[in-house]
């Protein structure tokens, strides 16, 4: 039986398999590996469209996003177990043997027996027994000899050995460690592959930083507030989903990361100031503007594609924001009779700051794509220095932690266009988070995304 025939696992009628967890994330990652849909959208839509209980879908977001993360490490304990050519399994079988030996490696709460059992299950139903055997022997003989695993020796080959224990494609490895080095390379990899933290950040337009804390506290929710900015938290051990919570419905909180919310802060509004958000949905720094002008001035959001538009309507209504206007146009060739006193320009680029929350994207990403990302970012840039009013502001933002993207980005910049000078990040956010008059945060130093924000200011 091919993967055509099992497409979606309609042959799957089974009640009992087809709405247990594991089941589920064999599916999605089979799902995941052959289309080109992030894995974020896809989990949300399983979520959406399903009658999961909360644990249940934690269980279903720990597994595949688990999965994804440590794939390479997965892959090469399984690679050396399995009699025959692994890599010629089909993804059914590949992503079952997966599921159970995330469980066994990492997840240590929950029994063997079941890790084992449930994803030999599924291959029974869909490949047949001789498939399920195969499958039970190699995961059975894993569970015996965990303690025996051997890696790559990083005295052969460093590069080999980091990528494998620490899940990452050799091309960035390589890249990160001429840059960094060693140690911290190492510290990198590891932060990439911690579950991330999500971060909410309060409304101030709706209520206080200190009343909302208050409000936490009294009802004991655990909580751990920002070092870098008050009005972000992420709550310790979430319980259910932090969209389905009253406080976010009801507009008093959103989820943004911290490194996202320091370069809107870069920014500076103020009240009654005219800005333009050239890359806008889903519309979080849009939104922060706003606040921190106190819901007066304009902003207008532009957005290339129309049918993200709804994210930026419904977010600034759920917020209580009615100064954004959206605009659908390219970033590269808006034009406006109106120049603007802030134009924010949070480009598209490789991601690579973000891969605790978004582990898809280092297997997604090539080296080849960041000189084609430069040159969109450049046009970008370009085209934004024509909008900004002498004496305003030109924010440049990206949450990837490669050079090419960043500081080489801005010094292109400040050699095309002389009328514009490098305002310093250290005047106006924590220095902690600030180097060389740049933006510049870190996963694995400042426990929040890898980001870079540059505040440029047009003097003539």
């Amino acid at each position: 039986m091919t993967m055509d025939n099992v497409t979606d696992f309609v042959e799957f009628h089974q009640e009992s398999i087809l709405s247990n967890v594991r089941y589920k994330a064999i599916k999605l990652l089979s799902l995941h590996e052959r289309t080109d849909a992030y894995l974020d959208k896809i989990l949300d839509n399983e979520q959406k469209f399903s009658d999961l209980s909360p644990l249940d879908s934690s269980l279903l977001n720990e597994l595949v996003c688990g999965v994804i993360r440590w794939k390479a490490k997965i892959d090469w304990v399984l690679t050396g177990f399995y009699r025959g050519d692994y890599q010629k399994c089909l993804n059914i079988v590949k992503n079952a043997m997966r599921v159970a030996l995330y469980q066994l490696m990492f997840l240590n709460k929950i029994p063997a027996y079941a890790a084992i059992n449930e994803s030999v299950e599924v291959v029974k139903r869909i490949q047949g027994d001789k498939t399920a055997n195969i499958v039970n022997g190699v995961l059975r003989n894993i569970q015996r000899n965990m303690d025996n695993i051997r890696y790559p020796e990083p005295e052969e080959d460093i590069v080999y050995y980091l990528s494998t224990l620490h899940s990452h494609p050799k091309w960035m490895v390589k890249r990160w460690l001429e840059r960094f080095g060693q140690e911290e390379t190492a510290k990198l990899l590891e932060a990439n592959n911690n579950r991330p933290n999500i971060y909410l950040r309060i409304n101030t337009l709706k209520t206080s930083a200190e009343s909302f804390y208050s409000h936490l506290e009294s009802r004991g929710v655990p909580y751990v507030r920002s070092e870098y900015l008050k009005e972000s938290f992420y709550i310790v051990n979430p319980r259910r989903s932090l969209e389905s919570t009253d406080a976010f419905k009801n507009g008093l909180v959103t989820v943004q990361d911290v490194s996202a919310a320091l370069a809107v802060r870069l920014a500076d509004v103020k009240p009654n100031m005219s800005v333009i958000d050239l890359c806008s949905a889903p519309g979080g720094k849009s939104f922060y503007l706003a606040e921190l002008m106190n819901n007066q001035g304009k902003i207008l959001a532009v957005e290339k594609y129309s049918s993200k538009e709804k994210f930026i309507l419904e977010g600034a209504e759920r917020l209580g924001i009615n100064i954004i206007e959206i605009r659908n146009a390219d970033a590269t060739s808006i034009t406006s009779e109106e120049l603007f006193d802030v134009v924010f320009a949070d480009v598209p680029c490789s991601g690579l700051g973000t891969l605790s929350k978004k582990p898809d994207i280092k297997w997604k990403r090539d080296i080849d794509d960041i000189p084609k990302l430069v040159n969109l970012q450049r046009e970008i840039l370009k085209n934004a220095s024509r909008l900004v009013k002498i004496g305003g502001v030109l924010i440049y933002s990206t949450c990837t932690i490669e050079k090419e993207e960043n500081e080489e980005n801005i010094e292109y910049f400040q050699n095309e266009f002389d009328n514009f000078y490098l305002d310093p990040a250290e005047n106006y956010l924590p220095q902690s988070v600030c180097k060389d008059g740049y933006m510049q945060t870190f996963p694995h130093i400042h426990s929040i995304d890898g980001a870079f924000a540059a505040r440029l200011v047009r003097k003539s």
